[in-house]
């Protein structure tokens, strides 16, 4: 017999966070959580301060066979003049009756909320943060901050009455096969900005807190005709700068300046994935933290995180110097590849950027949606 319940205890939380790990266990592209990041984003994250969320597990018996978080997000809901409600941290064996359960439990406790527009997912808990379910691409892990399902995810919410919102694009370079066109372009293209009074600068680790403030106006702008967009919080935006920086690699972390004025900035990190794959349960003890530690060396590649200029200085060259530096960092360090997005399926002109330095389009993630 299969039944719900409501995690509200720190024991029901930790089983909700561990179940993926039972789950997957059989599986090599599998790449377990860090459990404290997902404990503390599940209830320490700025996103609790003006928004709600309900966990819930659904058991057959004794076995918890799915997961699966209801979530209200006041904020989405304020910017996009709607009143919708979303469901992330999905997990299920691959039964339909479990999964139905599931998501009518987080569409009732929406309900409940009265939201009576969109049930939109998987989200954990916007497109800010980790997004979309994988349904092209299974056959490698994914890079940092990517999300991975089994292939059967896509058949049991598309039974459950969802239909495709978007896509959101993985890109993928491998060695050196890529376009370095704006690598030798970039001494020119540089001294092109310099006329109009742009310099492309390293983030001031510094003076990182006023590196912050700027960086979030500017993410806050380039981003909000994305489909889906949340502005952020200061507490939001700092709370993803502070884990940001724990990871960080300088060389990889690039600001667009005028006149003291930052007007673009791109953020590619080290792909940890190749560590966080080794550390099992996601558990930092007893050993964990020495893999973290001690594993950098094993650390293969990097992810594009975030590329972004604000309006009225595109097309002035900034992403191309900004992609070029990056390009030029990632060969200097002798990386052996490099992934970029997401991007949405219809940003038709970065995605024709990206096209043209030869990025290939490996991974498609999905957002599902469904009147509530």
């Amino acid at each position: 017999m299969k039944k719900i319940v409501s995690v509200s205890s720190k024991s029901e939380l930790a089983a909700f966070i561990d179940f993926p790990h039972e789950l997957y266990k059989d599986d090599a592209n599998y790449v377990p959580e860090l459990f404290i990041a997902q404990r503390d984003l599940l209830t320490k994250h700025p996103f609790h301060k003006h928004n709600k969320l309900q966990c819930f597990l659904a058991y057959d018996g004794d076995k918890i066979v799915g997961r699966i978080a209801a979530i209200l997000n006041n904020a989405h809901n304020e910017y996009n003049k709607a009143n919708d409600g979303f469901w992330g941290f999905f997990d299920c064996i691959n039964d339909q009756e479990t999964a139905n359960l599931l998501f009518n439990t987080a569409a009732k406790w929406l309900k409940d909320q009265e939201i009576d527009g969109k049930f939109i997912g998987p989200v954990n808990f916007s497109t800010n943060e980790a997004c979309g379910l994988l349904i092209k691409g299974f056959d490698t892990p994914p890079v940092l901050m990517f999300t991975y399902n089994f292939p059967y995810y896509a058949d049991l919410i598309e039974k459950a009455g969802f239909h495709k919102q978007i896509d959101l694009i993985g890109w993928h370079w491998e060695g050196q096969n890529y376009d370095d066109k704006s690598v030798k372009l970039l001494d020119a293209l540089q001294e092109r900005l310099k006329r109009s009074n742009v310099y492309i600068r390293k983030v001031n680790l510094k003076d990182f807190k006023n590196e912050t403030i700027k960086l979030r106006e500017v993410y806050n702008s380039a981003w909000d005709k994305n489909t889906g967009f949340v502005p952020l919080t200061d507490d939001e935006f700092d709370w993803l700068a502070k884990d940001l920086k724990l990871i960080l690699d300088p060389d990889f972390a690039l600001v667009a300046e005028q006149d003291g004025n930052v007007v673009g900035f791109a953020v590619a990190l080290p792909d940890y994935n190749n560590i966080f794959q080794k550390i099992k349960k996601g558990r930092l003890l007893p050993t964990g933290l020495f893999k973290l530690l001690f594993g950098k060396k094993s650390i293969r590649g990097i992810r594009i995180y975030a590329l972004g200029v604000v309006e009225g200085y595109r097309k002035l060259g900034i992403e191309a110097v900004l992609y070029g530096t990056i390009i030029k960092e990632y060969k200097r360090k002798g990386y052996d590849y490099a992934d970029a997005g997401w991007t949405l399926e219809n940003n038709t002109m970065i995605n024709k950027a990206i096209e043209a330095i030869k990025g290939d389009p490996y991974k498609t993630y999905r957002i599902y949606e469904k009147a509530i």
